[in-house]
């Protein structure tokens, strides 16, 4: 008997740890009747049929997620021609609160596990091997008869580790998972359903870290819903990370910001920088929005710790917002987005409501008014208090957000241009704008051109700055790569190639600032790094400098030299090392 596992993911260097973990429950015992397989979104339903089809199944299980669960469904059409004799499950929480409907829907499919799949998986393989005699012995099924009895929590102890075989995993993201549940109740989560935080020993969970350690995988992503809900266990993790660093590793964990204590932020502060890396939902910063979808949050407070962890300049921050919420239109949601913003994450993410089932959101939906996609991922489409319409332009400044903040490429460019506007969000809408009147949205600019765009549009918008917008783009430019062919709206180095070859001339006689070229003579280092003649402080942090440097300083001033040395990079935003020479 071959079970075949089947897992489709949303990009390569995803992975579906709750294949893994299924197989690695069943034991020994079942190892030999287990196959999985991977997948991605991008697959061809061709591609993947015959792929199933060869491999000859006598059991399919699907592992069914927003993200894939539209393939899942073309596919679950079209197997039980192929392989009219094998039996099909699915499982994962796309499947698990409207099994019944499923069920008629696809005459195909046998059944479906609901809910934590690891036992009842287990036990489902020992049907099959003709030891338990009925389905309905069996917990956590949903079958055309109906459903049987409900399924206990799992002991987090009694899973296995997933990755005794790293090799597996090679160039693919690292899932691992120390808990389950989450004690808040956000009405738009599955979590709102799990209301008991169930927690893997301490002593397992630092020996299964000690594993990724040694084997210096490049990122580890904890899944746990949020992380340091439990702060003697969140510590305990923090400090063995931070004690055995091995400078390569680096760990994602989602937190909740409002519930952490001094402590915490004390130990994350003395990270490596580049080790952990901190992502924080906080969806939205409207009260009555807050209050309406059980977030009791303090906005306030989360700024406050976001700009304490932001001191240290070791911390990767990660914000999220969400747009489509009850009670928020498009004029509270921009007021949402400018708190955010100026906390300055690292990384902005503006996602949409997803009307996931089994929610609370989707017992509300009729009486916010919210009209979702009835295919997945069942996005919103409008609100009583967002249209369409609005949500559109949304859509729209999630996407420059995306390319010119989240990029991390034009960060001192919008330092400057930002104040040309009522706020950031006022600036995305406008650079929004300026991308549909230019048929942008359609004909999208490649990555090394959105810099002349930009450039465009600062002309545009602040016309009697284009000298310090041309050198604030360069500077963000070569920040970021050193490029072979000189960008068009760089000024001409002529003039200043005599001071920058005796700069490296100096350093191949006697290195100060690239000691890590020794070996290589001066026209070597000049390849290999860059120098730049500017006039505008732009590197500077306080825009103030900026801006009054670009309204008095003259066109004659004497530069000043700033080299960019690419071999050592920030490990949060991947900018170059700078000295101002």
């Amino acid at each position: 008997m071959k079970f075949l596992l089947v897992g489709i993911n949303a990009k390569y260097i995803h992975s579906n740890p709750a294949i893994y973990s299924l197989k690695a429950y069943a034991g020994e015992e079942f190892a030999q009747n287990i196959e999985l397989t991977e997948y991605t979104i991008n697959n061809r339903k061709e591609e993947i049929l015959s792929d199933i089809f060869r491999r000859k199944p006598d059991v399919i299980g699907f592992s069914c997620y927003i993200w894939n669960f539209g393939m899942v469904q073309e596919l679950l059409l079209e197997l039980p021609k192929l392989l009219p004799g094998t039996d099909i499950w699915l499982g994962g929480p796309e499947v698990s609160f409207d099994g019944a409907k499923l069920l008629e829907k696809y005459p195909g499919v046998t059944g479906i596990m609901s809910g934590e799949g690891e036992q009842t998986f287990k036990e489902l393989l020992v049907y099959y091997k003709g030891t338990i005699g009925n389905l309905e012995d069996i917990k956590g099924l949903i079958l055309r008869n109906g459903a049987t009895a409900q399924r206990e929590p799992l002991d987090m102890d009694t899973l296995p580790f997933l990755y005794d075989d790293i090799s597996v995993f090679d160039n693919k993201i690292i899932y691992y998972e120390s808990s389950r549940g989450c004690p808040f109740r956000c009405s738009y989560c599955l979590s709102a359903i799990d209301k008991n935080v169930r927690i893997r020993n301490f002593s397992t969970v630092k020996q299964e870290l000690k594993f990724f350690l040694e084997h210096q995988v490049p990122q580890v992503k904890f899944i746990d819903r949020t992380f340091n809900c439990n702060h003697e266990h969140a510590m305990n993790v923090w400090k063995y990370i931070m004690e055995n660093d091995n400078g390569v590793t680096n760990f994602h964990f989602e937190i909740a910001a409002d519930i952490m204590t001094e402590e915490e932020i004390a130990l994350l502060k003395q990270m490596r920088p580049g080790l952990v890396q901190l992502e924080i939902g906080v969806q939205s910063t409207y009260e009555p929005t807050l209050r309406e979808i059980n977030r009791f949050v303090n906005t306030a407070h989360i700024a406050k710790v976001v700009r304490e962890l932001h001191e240290s300049e070791n911390i990767h921050i990660h914000l999220d917002l969400i747009a489509g919420l009850p009670f928020e239109d498009y004029e509270t949601f921009a007021k949402s987005f400018n708190e955010v913003y100026c906390m300055e994450p690292e990384q902005l993410q503006l996602g949409f409501l997803k009307v996931l089932k089994g929610s609370p959101m989707e017992d509300r939906a009729g009486q916010y008014g919210i009209a979702y996609q009835s295919m997945p991922p069942y996005e919103v489409l409008y609100t009583k208090w967002l249209s369409y319409e609005e949500l559109l332009k949304l859509k729209q400044i999630e996407e420059m957000a995306e390319l010119y903040y989240n990029s991390n490429q034009f960060r001192h460019t919008l330092r400057v241009l930002v104040t040309c506007f009522d706020g950031p969000f006022a600036m995305f809408e406008a650079i929004a704008a300026y991308y549909e009147e230019k048929g942008y949205f359609v004909q999208a600019p490649a990555r090394g051109y959105r810099y002349q765009v930009m450039l465009d549009f600062a002309r545009k918008t602040d016309p009697g700055r284009e000298g310090l917008y041309r050198e604030l783009l360069t500077y963000d430019y070569y920040l970021r790569e050193k490029a072979k062919s000189r960008p068009d709206f760089a000024k001409n180095l002529d003039e200043y190639y005599e001071q920058i070859w005796a700069f490296y001339q100096r350093e191949e006689a006697e290195p100060v600032h690239l000691n890590a070229y020794k070996e290589y003579h001066a026209r070597q280092m000049m390849k290999m790094t860059h120098m730049e003649a500017f006039i505008y402080p732009v590197w500077e942090k306080d825009i103030e400098k900026i801006t009054l440097a670009s309204k008095e300083a003259p066109m004659d001033t004497a530069p000043a030299y700033v080299l960019f040395d690419y071999k050592e990079r920030n490990p949060l935003t991947g900018d170059a090392r700078t000295i101002k020479i």
